[in-house]
This record gives C-alpha cells, structure tokens and sequence, in this order.
C-alpha cells in the first residue's frame, strides 16, 4: 500500500464515521433536522430559518408560507391586516372526493388562515405600502371569490391612500371547486390593477414558488415592476401539460425565473435575502 493509498482509505474512515454520527444524531432528535430537497443535505432547521430558509450549502429557495414572507419582508410590527372578515363560502355546494366545505376546513386547520391570501398595509424601510401577499399551503394557494375581493378591496386601498401595491404570488391557478365564480376574479382584479395604473400608483408584483394559471393571467403579471425569486416557477400551463400538446421536450430551465428573466418575461429576478433591500430601492426612488 502507497502513502497517498492510506491517506485515502484514512480520509474514507473519516467520512464514514462523521456520517454514522451525524445518522446518530438526527435519529436521536429527528425534529431537529430537514433534508434539502434539491442536494439532499442534512440541514438544522435553526440554521435553515435563521438563512430565510434558503439552502446554505445550494441555494435551493424552500418555499415559505404568507406570515413568514410578511416578517422577512416587512418592517417589524408594521403590517395591519385588512379585510380578514371576508371569508370564503360554497356557492355551488361542490362536492368531488369530498366537500367543498370539508376541504376549506382542512386548509384552515393546516395554516392557521381563513383564506389563501393575507392583505393589509405595511412598511418596508419605513416606505408605507399596501400588499396582498399569497399562501400556497392554504389549497395550493388557489384563487376563488374571496381571493378575488380581498385583492381587489386591497387594490382600491392602495388608490384611496395614493399608496404603492405589493403583490406577492404563490398559486397554482384558479379554484374549479368554484367553477366560473373563481375565473370571474382574473377579470375582476385585473380591471382593479388597470385603475392602479390609470391612477399613476406605482403596482410592484413579486412572483414566488410557483405562480401558474390565473394568477399569472391576471393581476400576477399586471405589475409596472416585475419581480421574480430566485429557482421560483413561473407559467400558465404546467410542463408536462405543455410537452404532452407540443409533443416536444422542453428545455430544462424552462418556467424559471431565470428563463423568464432571459426572454423579457420579468425584469428583476432576485435572491430572497436581497428581496427587501430591492424592494426599499425601488420605493426610495419612486418617492423621490
């Protein structure tokens, strides 16, 4: 056996016997750790929070629900929810493999919320806003009636108060449990972002993993400043519906924001701990 032979059978013992006591450790307490689920690294779940829950070791971008967002992005203690009354009923009392009613009460108990989106008024560096930010665990962040109204009431918040709008998406299209009610709310808040615009106040979308379907064909993309987070998906179709009608093999980036980025889709796209850094920016100069 060589020097450099042992060395390496030296190095190989090493690994393995850190990788045996980290085993024992996460089998010993489970709840601490979280494995990446893009380079499959044990991670703490303390040091992926206190990192935006962003991958420390591949800058995989977790997703991360509506109150998280809103305490990384938002000056501290700032935010005031509006409109939390509005909430959600069943029109056509929709049943598939369950109620409509049942379903919305399992999303309720999962996220604490009474709908899949939060809206009220906030500050980020002191730059006083309105937002409607979207939460993907709350029925995949789908849009129906209550979505609808709460961003077009918050819309026409931002004109009473001649305030900035703040849209932050997450949503994997239009709720079908409300059939042509949900489709009706991309007209209804994309006639609402046209008054932000007619008005001159100044509509900012900030597009977060994923943003498809309705969303994207409506107020998601009406914005006069696009923002895209890093690794987000963004579309209206899905890829394998898309493959499966072109009968064709899309490109491996395809849907990113970097794509989007790189075909005039989106102007900015941005990593997560950079976010309120380049939303401040864009607020500091629009006041001036």
């Amino acid at each position: 056996m060589t020097i450099q032979e042992w060395f390496d059978k030296r190095k190989e013992a090493q690994i393995e016997r850190r990788a045996k006591e980290m085993r024992g450790i996460e089998d010993a307490n489970p709840g601490i750790w979280t494995k990446c689920v893009h380079c499959e690294t044990q991670i703490l779940k303390s040091e992926l929070e206190d990192n935006l829950m962003v991958c420390p070791h591949c800058d995989y971008h977790f997703r991360i629900n509506a109150k998280t967002r809103i305490s990384q992005l938002f000056d501290k203690d700032s935010f005031e929810e509006l409109y939390k009354n509005v909430l959600p009923t069943d029109p056509l009392s929709f049943i598939d493999t369950e109620s409509y009613a049942d379903r919305l009460k399992k999303a309720s108990d999962k996220t604490g919320l009474d709908e899949a989106v939060i809206t009220g008024i906030a500050k980020i560096e002191g730059h006083p806003l309105v937002t409607a930010v979207m939460d993907f665990d709350y029925m995949g962040g789908s849009m129906g009636s209550v979505v609808g109204e709460k961003v077009t009431r918050i819309m026409e918040k931002a004109l009473e108060l001649k305030l900035p709008m703040l849209a932050v998406t997450s949503s994997g299209g239009a709720r079908m449990q409300e059939s042509a009610l949900s489709l009706m709310q991309m007209a209804k808040t994309s006639c609402a972002a046209g008054k932000l615009d007619e008005a001159g106040i100044l509509y900012i979308n900030l597009l977060t993993e994923p943003t498809f379907g309705g969303i994207t064909a409506s107020f998601g993309t009406l914005g006069d400043i696009i923002i895209a987070e890093q690794g987000a998906r963004i579309g209206f179709a899905g890829r394998r519906v898309i493959e499966q009608t072109i009968k064709q093999k899309l490109p491996d980036d395809f849907q990113t924001a970097e794509y989007l980025l790189k075909y005039g889709q989106v102007d900015i796209v941005s990593k997560r701990k950079n976010l309120r850094k380049t939303l401040a920016k864009i607020l500091d100069i629009h006041t001036k």
